[in-house]
């Protein structure tokens, strides 16, 4: 299949161009990029090219393949729209070949509309209604003769009835007609908008009388900043103050050069247009006039209309570093080490509802319930000790997972006190963010999952098996609900669903699923599946027992050819009776793997597992016409480490003993965390007081560091500095560099002497000379709607 589009129109798309595009964005080979596509359009899964078709795609990753996936649905639509402004213009009778090679050239959307704005059909403007009075030809002749006067020529064009009844205004008739032309010129367009973009900035003022109402934003009361630099998270702040009435953005220049006259831009305006217009006091009646043109073209017509664009274009850019940051933060959460199948009692912290628990064993069935209530009103902590001893006993718990919520230091403190009293219990206690879990606990599929279950007691299981994987319980949550990024409900969010659902497929399949302990949320996610599949699939499990081997497959219904294609390299079946089965190795390729055996005169089970078992064996010798050195490589790795897991080792983090509320906290403390969230301006840090701190992107290293996830990642336990400490404002500042200096303690030992930050806080060029104070003001406001929720 080729790239083409639109074939039934008029004017086709030519296809070569498509495939050039795409090329040069993504620095690959044509040859790569239309097997690819081809791929793509016959129904193949992201995941499924990336790990089975190399040999076709030359090896492109998932990373490529999923911005060529993004892109060739931006081309075609750029290439549909281009096919139906051709067909728009040729419609009118007015398609020359200079215009057709303009259109076919222009490289983006803009460019497009730009071309097309003369042609548009448009409502009855202010030019329109001059053109209908006859005052086209007395703009025509202001144009382009150096020698009108403009009173005298205007008098041969009025017409009273439509409203143009003496010179003054005919003439503003006629620069109607004009600035409307020049608005609609793509050279003058693409030159001004280029030019505002380089060289503008936005200013923000607050909306008089909103001072109190929007204290919040007082940061950006009275702001500008060039919008080259404006990073993404300061774009969509403004933009959320703009949206709540609190603040008025425009776009414009320096002040310096704002108030220059002539306005630069109406100066820019006269010079692409070629006009005789002067600005000065030796100017021409003439010069005068066309001078007013040019200014009114710029304030009244491009000014408004690029502010709306190049807003928009901002953020369009925020909302793709904001989509782009919450999808590496959910495939860090999503890839977390699995504490693997352990027996776990989940522990959901409450004070007056109660501490729910629920005990599952090692494969994440639930074993039993039970709600606690060792704090206020009821203060039952040895009854509260009774029940859960008895249920570490009786279960034999292995890891006692506690909800980092409301009461989780309380709850973890009740967890050592029975370690304390009962050492014969055995066990380990872990905090484990609960972020989502509400959510989980009232969606449909918790109703489904444990219809007898309170909702309460829901949380606490989904507690527990996320300690066991991770992976396997979160993709139960919408994964908007789980809560790792920054601005997550201002952006675009069809575009931020598409892109999370993406991590979550290539999470899943990176690891791969066991078919036979599997929900059907996760399943769902596999490559070539869906909801009705995945639940033939569970629903079969129910019915027949355990998948015997993967050929079984076959026997779901609905579970055709092109399915079992795209998604048995991803199911996986321990036990099955043929060894491959538990691997990554494709069904299709189990030739290969028999050839190798033969020649190695072993079993499959032999040699699985057994690097010396291949050894002196290349490759090369295996490969055929369908399966090239790539694939067989892949297939040399599966068999030395089969079914091997890319998320790393378990390990979990201490928090300190003693420290249980933000104002335990002395600035200098050295405490270990986890990491909670990561934004482009630092990290929160869980530090078990209930309130993330942050470690500004300034702070994060003794280097510079210009993407804080070079650093740190979600899940990940570090080490940090108390900085400074805010408790009236709850906020923590944090650092991880060896070199900071001795902290001030302003305010005592819990002070909130933290000082106020310049608005650009961090390092302009290198490394700052010292780490960042607690934020402050509005961005201190997004910043506490960044951290995840409790919850």
């Amino acid at each position: 299949m080729t790239l083409t589009s639109s074939d039934s129109q008029s004017h086709t798309v030519d296809p070569a161009r498509v495939l050039r595009l795409l090329t040069a964005e993504l620095d690959a080979r044509p040859a790569q990029i239309q097997a690819a596509v081809d791929l793509l359009d016959s129904g193949a899964t992201v995941p499924f090219i990336a790990r089975y078709r190399k040999e076709a795609t030359g090896g492109l990753d998932d990373t490529v393949l999923r911005q060529l996936e993004v892109r060739l649905l931006y081309i075609r639509e750029l290439e549909g729209r281009r096919v139906a402004i051709l067909d728009a213009i040729e419609g009118q009778g007015k398609l020359d070949d200079a215009l057709r090679a303009q259109i076919l050239e222009a490289d983006s959307k803009q460019r497009l509309e730009d071309l097309y704005a003369p042609y548009k059909p448009k409502r009855r403007t202010r030019a329109q209604i001059a053109r209908e009075a006859g005052l086209e030809p007395l703009a025509d002749a202001l144009l382009a003769d150096p020698a009108a006067v403009p009173d005298s020529l205007a008098a041969g064009y009025l017409n009273a009835e439509a409203g143009f009844g003496d010179a003054r205004a005919a003439l503003n008739g006629a620069r109607d007609i004009l600035a409307e032309r020049f608005a609609e010129d793509a050279t003058l367009l693409d030159t001004l908008r280029t030019e505002l973009w380089n060289t503008g900035r936005i200013t923000a003022k607050v909306v008089e009388g909103k001072e109190t109402e929007g204290a919040n934003f007082r940061d950006w009361f009275d702001f500008s900043e060039a919008l080259r630099t404006l990073p993404s998270h300061r774009i969509l702040a403004l933009l959320r103050g703009r949206q709540q009435g609190i603040l008025d953005l425009r776009l414009g220049l320096d002040p310096e050069r704002e108030a220059e006259t002539p306005h630069p831009f109406v100066a820019r305006v006269a010079g692409i247009l070629d006009l005789d217009a002067r600005f000065d006091a030796h100017a021409t009646p003439r010069q005068h006039w066309l001078a007013e043109v040019c200014r009114w073209t710029w304030r009244v017509k491009l000014l408004t209309g690029f502010e709306t664009e190049l807003i928009g274009r901002l953020r369009e850019t925020a909302e793709a570093e904001a989509i782009r940051v919450f999808a590496a933060n959910l495939k860090d959460l999503l890839l977390a080490a699995p504490a693997g199948p352990k027996a776990v009692l989940g522990l959901d912290p409450g004070i007056r509802t109660g501490v729910k628990a629920a005990a599952i064993d090692a494969t994440g069935k639930l074993l039993e319930t039970a709600t606690i209530y060792p704090f206020e009103p009821r203060r039952d902590v040895e009854g509260s000790l009774r029940t859960l001893a008895a249920l570490v006993a009786r279960h034999r718990i292995d890891l006692v997972a506690i909800g980092n919520g409301t009461a989780s230091r309380e709850t973890e403190r009740l967890v050592a006190t029975l370690r304390e009293r009962h050492p014969e219990l055995v066990f380990e206690r872990v905090v484990v963010s609960e972020a989502g879990a509400s959510v989980y606990s009232a969606s449909e599929l918790a109703a489904l999952e444990f219809p007898e279950l309170d909702v309460s007691l829901r949380g606490a299981v989904s507690i527990a098996r996320r300690l066991q994987d991770p992976l396997a319980e979160l993709v139960k949550i919408e994964p908007k609900a789980i809560g790792v990024g920054q601005y997550q409900h201002d952006v675009n969010q069809r575009e931020l669903a598409r892109s999370l659902d993406a991590v979550v497929e290539d999470c899943v399949n990176a690891v791969g699923v066991d078919v036979n302990t599997a929900s059907a949320p996760l399943l769902t996610r596999v490559s070539g599946l869906n909801q009705s599949l995945a639940r033939n699939i569970v629903q079969w499990r129910e019915a027949n027992g355990a998948f015997r081997n993967r050929r079984a497959l076959r026997d779901v219904p609905r579970f055709g050819d092109k399915a079992f294609e795209q998604a048995a390299g991803f199911l996986r079946i321990p036990g099955s009776d043929n060894p491959l089965d538990a691997s990554a190795v494709h069904p299709e390729a189990y030739p290969v793997v028999e050839r190798i055996l033969r020649k190695i005169g072993q079993p499959a089970a032999a040699v699985m597992g057994n690097a010396q078992s291949l050894k002196g064996l290349s490759p090369a010798d295996f490969t055929d016409e369908r399966f090239g050195l790539p694939t067989v490589r892949d297939i040399f790795a599966e068999l030395e480490k089969p079914g091997r897991d890319p998320r790393p080792e378990f390990k979990t983090a201490r928090f300190k003993e003693g420290i249980h509320d933000i104002k335990d906290l002395v600035p200098g403390m050295v405490l270990e965390g986890v990491v909670s969230n990561v934004a482009n301006f630092g990290a929160f840090v869980d530090i078990g007081v209930h309130q993330d701190g942050l470690v500004h992107v300034s702070a994060l290293a003794d280097k510079f560091v210009k993407d804080p996830r070079d650093v740190v990642r979600v899940g990940q336990t570090v080490q940090v500095r108390v900085l400074e400490v805010d408790v009236a404002r709850k906020r923590i500042a944090l650092s991880m560099r060896k070199d900071d200096p001795e902290p001030r303690h302003a305010g005592g030992p819990a002070g909130t002497g933290a000082s106020r930050p310049g608005r650009h806080a961090g390092p302009r060029s290198g490394r700052s000379d010292k780490p960042a104070a607690a934020p402050q003001g509005a961005m201190a406001e997004a910043f506490a709607r960044l951290r995840p929720s409790k919850g």
